[in-house]
């Protein structure tokens, strides 16, 4: 971030705005939100309504629950995203290929969505082994030279993902399960065509995203994106370097992450996540930390830190248990981590820190010393009676992102309706509202706070109820589905959007 250094207190300069929308949630004819056209006028209303911020969640092949948060690799990106259309202009497939079911607008059905699109997909890779395009073919290969670090691995796991009935490697027979280097070159040549398949699809991902990213910035928005602290246990990370993780001789984990009763749940999350072995990453440099934090910050401008509080320390439960009461706090990498990336990546390091939970001094203490910008949750702050220092004239910083709620809390209109006659008394007493609109007022207080960013979900924007919530924590089904309609957006919202944006100067 661009901060003020001249007293040394590190205050952003700039207060800016902006909207919190997955790209799944775009509009399409596609089953899905993808990278396609409606992703450029998205980026049209976001200019056209004075909003210069665009945040996203991770970005990565989402796996079990389909979940931006449990993925097959912490570099990879996500090919259900991938424009039907863009690969017809490739000329890889025909507008014939794209027939498709009749989606409902309003939900991904991820169930008939995948094998569809995956049929898709293979089409285009069959056609690509067989292109004149030399360029394209030039691309590819620039590309493959870029990302070797990761795509390897990535693509020689996804092949054996798919060999083995796409289960988890811990499931595999030998030698896929925990292969040698000799058993790893050998499993290469026999699976090299579907390793193409995969490497090819990443390819097309990030020509895509690239293209896009470079139009936002063009239009002076800026893309945050997410990045979750712990890596899922079916993945390429875990199954290429298990010497990183917390991992019996066979390959289960002895402990896994999760946090604490809270706000979400009385016994806590249990996420199942594999731990670090922190003491290898230091022996290592921490060059896979290293990595992610430099390919993430290729490909987007900022990077908000999903989990933040377990650097400092994380909650970690025995594997097996059912709840995560039984967990305890283990020492993190504090400082030492952060030390390592800015001696390789500079200082001033553009990462928000997810500072939600169970927070303590040391804490705050870790997110201060880089001087990373903490969240404030404004559906927090009318939780209790008691003061909240998520309270806009609670802030004591503009150093901090303030929003109206995340992707894990309800819509604001959604919260209202289900909250107590005290929050909502107190909500509009504080926002000088009747209720009628509440969805505006929390999206008002949040430009109107000293925080350096606002940011507000898109469905706040559209003033949508429970219905369009993105995800309920601890919940086994039904998120990450939602959409909204291309006709939601209009020259008129977006003129009162601007309007509001413009008068608290941002």
């Amino acid at each position: 971030m661009n901060f003020d250094t001249a007293e040394k207190t590190y205050e952003p300069k700039l207060r800016l705005s902006g909207i919190l929308l997955h790209p799944t949630s775009l509009p399409s004819p596609y089953g899905i939100g993808d990278l396609g056209e409606e992703a450029y006028r998205f980026v049209d209303f976001l200019k056209q309504s004075g909003q210069h911020l665009w945040q996203i969640l991770p970005l990565a092949p989402t796996g079990f629950g389909d979940s931006p948060y449990q993925t097959f690799s912490a570099f990879a990106g996500q090919p259900l995203l991938i424009s039907p259309d863009h690969l017809v202009k490739l000329k890889l497939l025909t507008e014939a290929d794209l027939s498709h079911p009749d989606w409902d607008p309003k939900q991904v059905d991820y169930g008939t969505l995948i094998p569809w699109k995956e049929e898709l997909l293979h089409k285009a890779y069959e056609n690509y082994l067989h292109t004149s395009d030399k360029m394209l073919l030039e691309e590819y290969d620039s590309f493959f030279e870029r990302n070797a670090f990761w795509l390897d691995d990535y693509a020689l796991y996804m092949a054996c993902h798919k060999v083995n009935g796409n289960t988890c490697w811990i499931n595999w027979e030998a030698p896929y399960r925990r292969p040698t280097a000799v058993e790893k070159e050998q499993l290469r040549l026999s699976l090299k065509k579907e390793i193409g398949y995969y490497q090819f699809i990443q390819f097309i991902f990030y020509k895509e995203w690239y293209v896009l990213k470079e139009y936002a910035n063009a239009n002076e928005v800026k893309i945050i994106g997410d990045i979750p602290l712990f890596v899922s246990l079916d993945s390429a990370d875990v199954w290429s370097h298990p010497e990183l993780f917390l991992l019996d001789r066979e390959g289960y984990p002895t402990v896994v992450a999760g946090v604490p009763p809270d706000y979400f749940s009385a016994t806590g999350q249990l996420w199942g996540n594999p731990l670090y072995d922190w003491k290898a990453h230091k022996k290592e440099g921490y060059t896979w930390w290293i990595n992610r934090i430099r390919n993430q910050l290729d490909v987007t401008d900022y990077i908000r830190i999903d989990h933040f509080r377990g650097f400092e320390a994380y909650w970690a439960v025995p594997a097996g248990e059912e709840t995560a009461l039984n967990g305890k706090w283990q020492r993190g990498p504090r400082e030492d981590l952060f030390h390592a990336i800015e001696k390789v990546l500079g200082t001033d390091l553009p990462i928000i820190a997810e500072d939600l939970g169970v927070i303590t001094p040391e804490v705050e203490k870790l997110r201060d010393q880089f001087s990373f910008p903490g969240m404030k949750i404004l559906q927090f702050a009318f939780e209790s009676e008691e003061e909240s220092t998520y309270l806009p004239h609670q802030f004591t910083t503009t150093n901090c992102v303030c929003y109206t709620g995340t992707h894990d809390n309800n819509t604001s209109m959604g919260w209202y309706q289900n909250a107590t006659e005290k929050q909502r008394d107190r909500v509009r007493r504080y926002m000088n509202t009747d209720g009628g609109a509440v969805h505006l007022d929390f999206i008002r207080t949040c430009l109107g706070s000293i925080a350096a960013f606002a940011i507000f979900p898109m469905q706040d924007v559209l003033g949508l109820g429970e219905e369009a919530r993105m995800n309920v924590p601890g919940a086994a089904g039904g998120n990450w589905s939602w959409r909204y309609e291309k006709e939601s957006l209009n020259d008129g919202l977006a003129a009162y959007l601007r309007s509001l944006t413009h008068l608290y100067g941002r």
